[in-house]
């Protein structure tokens, strides 16, 4: 079993930023595909960024150039740096983790981006 607990989600104005972390209850070091999703009401869960085997990276048409995974292997954390936010960009975000033999979730954090 692995755990994942997302942070730093809350309410920002069009055009600020936010930085999401998701810590991991185990060594990611040996992890290729981990990545964050985000879901709205009604909508189906969709790909924001994600890792990939062989190191590549993954983003969405609609985040690119605006937001950056990154990792910390020695403290088994992913990041999501998202900057110039619109409100489209409201949802619940989730780190998942591919791996141990399963796929894993995280409980989720709220964006809220609004004036």
């Amino acid at each position: 079993q692995v755990q994942l607990v997302e942070s730093g989600g809350g309410l920002v104005q069009p055009g600020g930023s936010l930085r999401l972390s998701c810590a991991a209850s185990k060594s990611i070091a040996s992890i290729s595909i981990m990545g964050w999703y985000r879901q709205t009401p009604g909508i189906q869960r969709e790909l924001v960024a994600r890792f990939n085997v062989g190191g590549s990276i993954m983003y969405s048409e609609s985040v690119k150039g605006r937001f950056t995974i990154s990792r910390d292997n020695a403290k088994n954390t992913i990041y999501l740096q998202m900057n110039s936010l619109k409100p489209e960009d409201t949802a619940v975000y989730y780190c998942n983790l591919l791996g141990f033999g399963s796929s894993y979730w995280g409980q989720g954090t709220q964006v809220t981006v609004s004036s």
